[in-house]
């Protein structure tokens, strides 16, 4: 299917591969993964064709597509979800669109007789049975399907992308991968944006995936769940064993304890042979066999043990003073962006010294309570915070904060007081940023590396209460674990949002579930959360979903839908023009009631405009109406 063979590139004189040879099969599910700075999404794109070795070559198979889903997306504005979805079918939409032409074409021509119009007819068919072939009768429900498995409500379909967080936007771009036929999934950090429900529900799409795929992520649950290898970058080379993660590194300390004991024994034996030669040598007799001896030394192959990364951060999170006993008090609280609501009379008292932990699935006000406790965003209600609060914030995106034209050390130095200026070193040398490493620009920092210097700053100011939105995106398995145990050790307050499901494990003793713009308590771990929500039945039900072969839409019922789905859409944009006008209108009529005499001829002109163009819009929606009802009958 796809092989890689000395693969070989470096960064600023900095082996990342050196001769890398490895295989992936047609079922393979492979978990890549290496500390931040490794080299992993390097890989994924020299396999992509985005970059290219120094020296190597990847041979595949003929016609293997590939599809990427990389860290950074670029949308095209004007976009629906649904419009931008619907790119993944690039060669389905040419066809759909000459098989509109032909019908088209057919319908002008009057004598069906004639051989151009015979010939029309034969090309429609063909047409029609390529676009049976390739899925055009189906395309539309997968994709509402695939969609709403990545957590999109159908309500949400006809939103411009514009509208969307970067998450979500994330969300659209993995959904156009799944719809495509790809032979190879090459999927960079694909957890780092989906709640917990989103994650099962893609755990299950990969495990009944026809293809190959290659997975960058540092979720250890989602490996362990999907994985069936691991490839390991480490020092320029790779490990592969075909094991899911936790499996692999049982298996990798078994193998370096295996080489330590045989490096061992094969030191003895060169010493006693040493030992021989040196007897031997004395005695003229037995010079040939000393000879001899030293030649089979010479011939040996010395075992090496493979070397072994044990740089780790390290991490700790000091409480600056002791605060009063409750920290904040919520009343009656509610936000919203524009007509929509996101919290609704939320209510919540926080005493001093709690671990929660807030869950739910994205865009159900996680973030934006979080916001709010920080004074970011304005709100209605009321917010009490508690005597001496200091409050450290980790934004989601922190990382996408940092200037990419400073570098590691100017980064921390910008943001040190005189007070802690001096310690900005020791802070970024518990973060593995050591020696030359400060010196790197932030632009060509990896994720993780860039996520580690995000919460680097972070030290640089003083907190008794952490409120941490997403930390582990990006963080290597070690760092993960390492953060996870500071903040254990942390003796404040820590609010945590994460999707991270063995991250939450441990680190918090109430869980706060944001649904339907309201918040739910549960009194215990992410693991008691879990069990009181029964994510088991729902891994159950989703077994099921996917077993199910969906019915093949005849062409005829396959029409029909296509015009109630554009009537809707039509339907949809009329509204809101009528809407738009209508609130320019009642704006013109309140002007004319104050100051009537400041308006000239011109904003007359504009003024019947509108009220003509009303006219007309609510005519339009009327016959669209008529429309669809016919259709629907």
């Amino acid at each position: 299917m796809l092989n890689v063979h000395n693969l070989s590139i470096s960064f600023q004189g900095d082996d990342l591969f050196n001769n890398i040879t490895y295989r992936v099969g047609t079922k393979d599910r492979i978990g890549l993964i290496g500390k931040n700075g490794a080299g992993k999404s390097t890989m994924l794109k020299i396999l992509s064709k985005e970059m290219e070795p120094d020296t190597g070559e990847i041979a595949t198979d003929k016609d293997l597509k590939i599809g990427f889903l990389k860290q950074d997306i670029d949308f095209e504005e004007g976009r629906t979800v649904l419009e931008e979805t619907y790119e993944a079918f690039v060669e389905i939409k040419i066809i759909e669109s000459k098989i509109e032409n032909i019908n088209n074409e057919l319908i002008k021509n009057e004598n069906s007789e004639s051989k151009e119009y015979h010939q029309l007819l034969i090309d429609l068919q063909n047409l029609q049975d390529k676009f049976e072939i390739i899925g055009g009768y189906s395309y539309e429900g997968n994709t509402e399907k695939i969609l709403t498995g990545l957590g999109f409500k159908s309500s949400e379909f006809n939103k411009q992308t514009s509208t969307l967080s970067g998450g979500w936007r994330m969300r659209i771009e993995l959904a156009k991968l799944l719809l495509q036929d790809n032979d190879i999934l090459l999927l960079d950090e694909p957890t780092n944006h989906l709640d917990i429900d989103s994650i099962i529900w893609f755990e299950s799409f990969l495990k009944s995936y026809a293809g190959a795929v290659l997975i960058v992520s540092h979720d250890k649950m989602f490996l362990d769940n999907v994985t069936n290898r691991t490839i390991e970058i480490s020092f320029g080379k790779i490990y592969d064993y075909k094991k899911p993660y936790s499996e692999y590194l049982i298996l990798r300390e078994e193998m370096r304890g295996q080489q330590l004991a045989s490096q061992k024994n094969q030191e003895k034996e060169i010493q006693n042979t040493q030992k021989l030669i040196n007897k031997f040598r004395a005695k003229a007799s037995k010079a040939s066999m000393a000879q001899s001896l030293i030649k089979k030394l010479d011939r040996m192959d010395r075992i090496q043990v493979d070397k072994e990364d044990k740089s780790v951060m390290n991490v700790h999170f000091p409480i600056s003073v002791n605060p009063g006993k409750v920290i904040f008090e919520i009343k009656d609280l509610s936000k919203s962006y524009g007509e929509l609501e996101v919290l609704n009379s939320i209510n919540l008292i926080l005493a001093r010294n709690s671990k929660i932990a807030f869950v739910g699935q994205n865009g159900q006000g996680k973030t934006t309570l979080a916001k709010i406790i920080n004074s970011e965003i304005d709100y209605n209600g009321s917010l009490d915070i508690g005597h001496n609060v200091q409050i450290g914030y980790f934004a989601q995106n922190q990382a996408d904060y940092l200037d990419d034209k400073k570098t590691v050390l100017q980064t921390m130095e910008d943001s040190a007081t005189e007070k802690n200026r001096s310690k900005v070193r020791d802070i970024l040398g518990s973060f593995l940023f050591r020696g030359k490493e400060v010196d790197k620009y932030v632009k060509v920092l990896s994720g993780g590396e860039r996520n580690r210097l995000a919460l680097a700053k972070l030290l640089l100011l003083p907190f008794n209460v952490l409120i941490m939105d997403e930390p582990t995106n990006h963080l290597d398995i070690k760092s993960k674990s390492v953060l996870k145990e500071a903040l254990k050790n942390f003796e404040g307050t820590l609010i945590l949002i994460s999707h991270d499901r063995d991250f939450l494990q441990g680190l918090s003793e109430i869980v706060y579930e944001f649904k339907d713009k309201n918040i739910k308590e549960y009194i215990g771990d992410i693991d008691y959360y879990l069990d009181k929500r029964n994510i088991g039945d729902i891994r159950e039900i989703e077994r099921k979903e996917n077993n199910v072969t969906p019915k093949k839409m005849d062409k005829d019922s396959y029409k029909k839908m296509k015009k109630i789905n554009s009537l809707n859409n039509k339907i949809k944009r009329v509204e809101t023009d009528i809407i738009e006008l209508e609130e320019n209108i009642k704006k013109n009529n309140l002007d004319l009631e104050q100051n009537p005499s400041d308006y000239d001829e011109k904003f007359f002109e504009e003024y019947e405009l509108r009220k003509n163009k009303l006219a007309s819009s609510i005519s339009k929606w009327e016959d669209l109406q008529k429309q669809l009802e016919k259709l629907l009958k």
